[in-house]
């Protein structure tokens, strides 16, 4: 059965000093939620705090409303993926899929069943009598994936279990774990700093900053609504442009900016701004992503210093006004190449605005 997890005021301190910051979060039955965010963020700390492999110093975790701060790991009802795969070379992968349930005193046929289940479910079969140095990082994954699964748990826990793998094995696994998901309907918990990973794979996502909680929503809710310029900068890819920019004027409905290279670009705001913000002559943050921009005539001039071209689409960097760095995505096979003068539009919709602590102003005007 799927577990429920809630977690109120959570804290982590090694000695004095803290790395978890009184986080709040609640994950429904059978959510799949990504912990995203930069190195040393305290996502893996976050996870092992779950799984009962680092005590809670303040605040309480429950499954299924239950207190567990106090039970130990074994009795969480809890599975784990590592990084690592941490497999016994020494065992054969049946033997290695079977070792947890065997331990735990299960009765042989059940054992059998249940391993042979999950490789068939993971697509392992063929592999049950070899050992984990005849296998490729992708089935030692699977191996380890299908280990986790033979326990019946109530929460899986992933902790960054693909950053091993080439990037194209990864796609592949990706979409696996997206399936497999699917089929068990388990509760699921992955951690990754990769937010294209966080984007495909989530019900939810879990932005974390520095051990606190900065955003948690559905992957296109902090893609187009992010309450702050950290959560914008990060979800993304590539990521979004930034820019320094001026209130020149302000009316109950919009207002006008002036960015830099001579550009001024109305807003309209469906949202007032928060005061004091956004009267003339204060200086906020504009963000648009590369991909929202357009190449049209009677924007602001972007001389390119490099062309991507990806097949499917092309990424232009290039400098506006007084050397503003700007990248631009556009679809398809683009002819511009480095060197060119092209011109860049602001749709207004698709902007957002930051005041200088770094938080949205105009989080309400997007879709």
């Amino acid at each position: 059965m799927a577990a429920e997890l809630t977690l109120r005021q959570v804290v982590k301190r090694y000695g004095a000093q803290q790395v978890i910051h009184g986080v709040d979060l609640d994950i429904g039955r059978g959510e799949f939620v990504v912990f995203v965010g930069p190195s040393g963020c305290g996502k893996s700390t976050l996870l092992r705090m779950i799984a009962g492999l680092e005590q809670i110093s303040a605040g309480e975790l429950r499954m299924d409303g239950q207190r567990m701060n106090e039970t130990p790991a074994a009795k969480r009802g809890i599975a784990m993926v590592f990084q690592s795969y941490a497999l016994y070379p020494h065992m054969t992968v049946y033997d290695n899929m079977a070792f947890g349930l065997q331990t735990a005193g299960e009765p042989k046929a059940v054992i059998d069943q249940r391993v042979r289940a999950a490789a068939a479910l993971l697509k392992i079969e063929d592999y049950l009598t070899r050992k984990p140095k005849a296998l490729s990082g992708g089935q030692r994954q699977r191996v380890a994936i299908g280990r986790a699964i033979v326990r019946q748990p109530r929460l899986f826990l992933f902790d960054e279990p693909l950053s091993n793998l080439d990037a194209e094995l990864r796609v592949q696994m990706r979409v696996e774990l997206s399936k497999l998901h699917a089929d068990l309907g388990t509760t699921m918990i992955y951690v990754t700093h990769d937010q294209v990973e966080a984007m495909t794979m989530a019900d939810r996502i879990v932005v974390l900053r520095e051990g606190r909680v900065e955003q948690a929503g559905p992957p296109l809710a902090l893609y187009n609504r992010p309450v702050n310029r950290f959560v914008a900068g990060f979800i993304g890819s590539p990521k979004m442009n930034f820019l320094e920019v001026c209130v020149a004027a302000r009316s109950g409905e919009s207002v006008t900016l002036a960015v830099s290279g001579g550009l001024e670009l109305t807003l309209p705001l469906p949202l007032p701004l928060r005061a004091p913000q956004g009267a003339p002559g204060d200086r906020l943050v504009l963000g648009i992503r590369p991909e929202h921009l357009v190449l049209a005539d009677g924007g602001a001039p972007m001389q390119v210093t490099l062309t991507e071209q990806l097949g499917g689409n092309t990424v232009l960097y290039g400098t506006i006004g007084a050397e503003v760095p700007m990248v631009v995505q556009v679809v398809g096979q683009s002819p511009v190449r480095r060197g060119d003068l092209v011109r860049v539009a602001l749709p207004p919709e698709r902007c957002h605005l930051f005041d200088p602590a770094g938080d949205c102003l105009t989080t309400g005007a997007h879709p």
